[in-house]
């Protein structure tokens, strides 16, 4: 096997085993490969519902004689504002991508999540997301209204572009925690009202009353340490100076 390069073979067992269900890090051990490396292959050919063999091999053909030739991303104008190459940047972003999806985020909205996060400046506009993913305003629209929602992004106004900014502030895993920590209350609360109704010494009763305890102590537990690690993130040290 050349290098570290997936051969015709890999890529085989890599469509064989997302037709099987199987997640990136199982398909990873099977190939002994780094899991980023399955991500970034999948994530690179269409995502784990459009991924064939033969299309992401022909493609990783193509891809040979530009690596070949390839010149500093300084050198092309390819770079970043940091001087990082833009392409390792979007790797970045495909793996995160990949993770994203397979924690339950669609895949348009982790898309314009891990583009958020591979920004320095956390913010990106509308316009400036639609060029960055290739894809329709209309898709950029619906994928930060289920962000906006998830509370994992938020929008603000930018007055020198008269357009509208979506942030990703510091605590936003905060705030996405607590939304879930309100929607599993709110359901604790259904199922145990639910128990009651059908009678608590019924297997109805007690399947929701074992679901409502569970939904509660959780629940609890979550909302705590959210609450500690942002006290952590938040409130300065001793030894910081103001």
């Amino acid at each position: 096997m050349p290098g570290d390069r997936l051969t015709p073979q890999d890529r085989r067992q890599i469509a064989d085993g997302l037709a099987g269900g199987l997640t990136y890090a199982e398909i990873a051990r099977r190939l002994s490969r780094p899991t980023s490396t399955i991500t970034r292959e999948v994530m690179r050919n269409g995502g784990p519902g459009a991924y064939r063999a033969d299309q992401a091999q022909r493609a990783a053909d193509r891809r040979v004689p530009q690596r070949r030739t390839a010149t500093p991303a300084a050198a092309r104008g390819d770079a970043d504002a940091q001087g990082r190459d833009r392409h390792t940047v979007g790797q970045v972003a495909d793996q995160l991508t990949g993770l994203l999806t397979q924690a339950g985020i669609p895949q348009m909205m982790a898309k314009v999540l891990a583009a958020l996060y591979t920004t320095d400046s956390g913010s990106l506009t509308s316009a400036e997301l639609v060029q960055r993913l290739q894809v329709s305003p209309a898709s950029i629209s619906k994928a930060v209204g289920y962000l906006e929602e998830q509370r994992l992004i938020r929008r603000e106004r930018d007055p020198r572009r008269r357009a509208e900014r979506y942030v990703i502030d510091n605590d936003v895993w905060y705030q996405a925690m607590v939304a879930s920590a309100r929607a599993n209350a709110l359901l604790a609360d259904a199922a145990r009202q639910s128990a009651r109704t059908l009678g608590p010494a019924t297997p109805a009763g007690v399947r929701l009353q074992n679901m409502s305890d569970f939904l509660t102590s959780v629940g609890d537990d979550l909302t705590r340490s959210a609450e500690h690690w942002r006290q952590v993130y938040t409130t300065p040290q001793p030894n910081q100076r103001e």
